[in-house]
């Protein structure tokens, strides 16, 4: 027997194990007393298998979801199943490790159980981890210059625009001070942040003053070269040339100059956007040897002491940066020929970081090196031109953001419910009336879907199924069709694909969190970074799942993941959802998302930015210290980002209670539920954090007064 007819009726007589249902001249569905057999969901091919290994383990989640691969040495997975941080690398001792939930319980427990209060999403910043990036970056050039007899030094700069954050930037400043690491700005709010927190750094870190700019911008990096900071103006353009010779001589400050050369080099993708001869920035040759001559006709050629270039984002290969570097090198040995007083090579950007642990290169997603690769090519690359052309070897600068700041920063979120489609059942009576309703054009497709089935032909049975859906949904249109009698056939449908195994097992789980403001380079270009659950990895998945966030957008979805994955292994949702106060909590957590997410996070729907905790590694009893809080903006902090004045805002909904003749104690509870309101954050709130928050509602009604 075909085990479609498990659920479909035959057409003819009804088979053993079926019968039909009532006196209609047409049979109707019933279900095969047996039922049909189980599926599973992890059956396609695309999807990362999950091992059917009934005794589950935190070694086997680390696996399926790669953390050994994205997240070494930084990230693991701790016996009990939770998602742990090392602060300190390789060197992490067993008791220095970070329990992510621990942290979470701690950010958003009532005040009044010790907690924090903090409502989430919640981002999570490690100081720790960021200060063991800027070793490991040193230490790789250290090594490499050391091994090689190179005669010069590596000084990087952190470039702000990867994350402005102000503790971000002073935490590199006074990390980096011992190596004499700065700063790389683009715009004049930049270039003021860095000057103001280099005052505090070492007296040889650079200021790298890069971007498109204005008299302003070169009068406030002239300024800074006046402050003792060790200021290098990089032209972008030929025109700042002008601008740079007339300001430096108004202010009477002899200026440190360096020039963006526009590589051959190209870099392929999206991240290489920015390279080649038809790049945005950096001058050609040409124009270099123009502005060569001109500094010359105004006794600064001397000034000209630094040249940067930028052959993209996320180099995919060491071959790639050989080939970039060596044609930089040949530009800065031609620079010492001509006369110019030549003393830096700035290599921009490009270290990538493996956002899925693959350790490709032919991947935007990762980079086939380590740190010690990158700077040992880096070197080598210098090193051989200059010998080749009896150069003196520079001073080796890169600005390195990505790879210093993406570890040290995880966004944890919620999810507060999940759904999938049911497959309805269908009662005797249910089944007769969908018979009863059909049209005539409706009874032969159903037809033509029994006699399918009873053969066995399950494409044709599709195909028939979707031919009476749609016959429905037309007399449904014309108003020649009950909702009821859509219902049935809409049940009849969906009991055909489960029979044939063609419904979808991924589910849609709503997250507590706005993609467009916490993970916006999903959304703009494509950027997918590893998301995963930060607890309960000692249980076995049971379902696959997209995310879907609270926007009322349909781009607000997470629905790829990295590995080409389209749905994310997923554990059930215990209980009801979590904003009722019923069941557990399910938290996820995104990694490697510390560059560009905060800056570029927009406020579609008024969604604001996450809460931020910074935690330190300690010796207490759960192995941290939360060091600083900055609760979420509130509803009406991102009003007045738009301009609207929530006092006003509120006076306005208040008088209006008041108008249509509410109670004064009616009128009261307003304001109260307003105040709170306005003084909460955008996100869902659950039982027990608005039952935190209840209790103040007085004291912002008061502020809002």
């Amino acid at each position: 027997m075909p085990a479609l007819a498990y659920c479909v009726e035959a057409a003819a007589a009804p088979p053993p194990g079926c019968a039909f249902a009532g006196d209609s001249s047409l049979p109707s569905l019933v279900l095969f007393s047996g039922g049909p057999p189980e599926t599973t969901i992890f059956t396609s091919p695309a999807a990362t298998p999950i091992s059917e290994n009934p005794s589950w383990s935190p070694s086997l989640s680390s696996s399926l979801y790669k953390i050994d691969g994205w997240g070494a040495p930084y990230f693991s997975v701790n016996g009990t199943g939770n998602m742990t941080v090392r602060p300190y690398g390789t060197a992490t001792l067993p008791h220095q490790e970070i329990d992510l939930l621990k942290i979470v319980k701690k950010a958003s427990d009532p005040i009044s159980s010790g907690g924090l209060g903090l409502q989430l999403p919640l981002i999570v910043r490690f100081p720790d981890v960021l200060k063991n990036r800027l070793e490991s970056l040193q230490s790789a050039f250290d090594c490499a210059i050391q091994s090689q007899g190179y005669g010069s030094h590596y000084q990087g700069v952190y470039p702000v625009k990867c994350n402005q954050d102000r503790f971000v930037v002073e935490d590199i400043v006074k990390f980096g001070s011992p190596f004499r690491f700065g700063l790389e700005a683009g715009s004049k709010p930049e270039i003021l942040l860095a000057m103001s927190c280099l005052c505090k750094g070492n007296r040889d870190a650079f200021l790298v003053c890069n971007g498109f700019k204005d008299a302003e911008y070169i009068s406030l990096a002239l300024i800074a070269r006046k402050l003792a900071l060790n200021t290098v103006i990089v032209l972008e353009q030929e025109e700042e040339l002008d601008l740079v010779i007339d300001l430096s001589k108004a202010l009477v400050v002899r200026p440190v100059i360096g020039m963006r050369a526009k590589l051959r080099t190209k870099h392929s993708g999206h991240f290489g956007s920015t390279s080649g001869e038809k790049g945005k920035f950096g001058l050609t040759t040409t124009q270099i040897l123009r502005v060569v001559r001109k500094l010359k006709q105004a006794d600064m050629l001397d000034c000209l002491q630094l040249l940067h270039f930028h052959i993209g984002s996320q180099i995919p290969s060491t071959a790639l940066l050989t080939d970039g570097i060596s044609e930089a090198a040949q530009i800065y040995c031609e620079l010492v020929r001509l006369g110019a007083n030549m003393l830096v090579i700035d290599i921009g950007g490009g270290l990538g970081i493996d956002y899925d642990g693959s350790k490709s290169g032919d991947s935007e997603l990762s980079v086939a090196y380590e740190l010690e690769e990158y700077a040992s090519t880096v070197v080598d690359a210098v090193r051989c031109v200059c010998d080749r052309r009896a150069v003196k070897h520079p001073i080796i600068c890169s600005e390195s953001g990505r790879a210093i700041v993406s570890h040290h920063s995880v966004l944890i979120f919620e999810a507060v419910s999940a759904s999938s489609y049911e497959v309805p059942s269908m009662s005797p009576i249910e089944r007769q009336y969908l018979v009863d309703g059909l049209t005539d054009d409706a009874r032969i497709d159903y037809q033509n879907l029994l006699t399918a089935a009873y053969m066995g032909e399950y494409e044709a049975c599709l195909l028939y199924a979707d031919q009476l859906k749609q016959c429905c949904v037309d007399k449904f249109k014309d108003g020649c069709l009950g909702m009821e009698e859509l219902a049935a056939v809409d049940g009849l449908c969906a009991l055909v694909s489960k029979a044939i195994g063609e419904v979808d097992a991924v589910r849609t789980y709503h997250v507590n969190l706005s993609i467009f403001t916490s993970i916006p380079d999903f959304w703009g270009i494509d950027q997918l970074f590893p998301i995963v659950p930060i607890h309960r990895l000692d249980q076995r998945p049971s379902v696959r799942g997209i995310l879907s966030d609270l926007t009322c957008d349909s781009d607000g979805k997470i629905d790829r993941f990295i590995n080409g994955e389209s749905s994310l292994p997923l554990h059930e949702l215990e209980g009801n959802s979590s904003l009722s106060g019923g069941g557990g909590r399910y938290y996820l957590g995104m990694f490697l998302g510390g560059a560009y997410e905060e800056a570029l996070g927009g406020v579609h729907n008024l969604f604001s930015s996450p809460s931020v905790v910074r935690v330190m590694q300690s010796d207490g009893p759960h192995s941290f210290a939360v060091t600083r809080t900055v609760p979420g903006p509130s509803c009406a902090d991102i009003l007045r980002v738009m301009q609207h004045e929530p006092e006003l805002m509120f006076d306005t909904l208040k008088h209006r209670a008041e108008e249509v003749g509410q109670e004064e104690d009616d009128v009261g509870g307003i304001a109260n539920s307003l105040a709170m309101s306005f003084r909460n954050m955008p996100y869902l709130a659950s039982a027990s954090s608005s039952a935190n928050v209840a209790g103040d509602a007085e004291q912002w009604t008061y502020c809002y007064a």
